[in-house]
């Protein structure tokens, strides 16, 4: 009887351990910030895009003219936020920016070419 209470009491108070067991937080892809994607303009060549963002995430190889950049923050055991997920998909056209579309607003000058 005192082998089983025993055991009873060590599952039982070993369950409530179970939480304390630390988790990091496991950032993935590329972290791009707002003010970065706001430097894109529409005829931008695909070295300026890289300039401005990094290498895209993926580059489609069956379509070499879209770029896919994404982001992905898993929280551990911190949780200081929700689970965290972006996505930014650039489309070009003769080598230049043509189109963008994704998580982020495109700023009010995006149509405006470079001079």
């Amino acid at each position: 009887m005192k082998f089983l209470v025993t055991i009873l009491l060590s599952v039982t108070l070993l369950s409530g351990c179970s939480d304390w067991i630390y988790r990091i937080d496991v950032p993935q892809g590329n972290f791009l910030d707002q003010k970065d994607v706001s430097k894109l303009r529409v005829d931008m060549s695909k070295e300026q895009v890289r300039f401005v963002l990094g290498n895209p995430v993926v580059e489609d190889s069956f379509n070499t003219d879209t770029w896919y950049y994404y982001y992905e923050m898993k929280r551990g055991m911190s949780k200081r936020g929700p689970d965290l997920k972006k996505q930014l998909i650039l489309s070009f056209e003769d080598g230049k920016l043509a189109e963008m579309d994704g998580d982020f607003d495109k700023s009010e000058e995006f149509d405006v070419p470079l001079t």
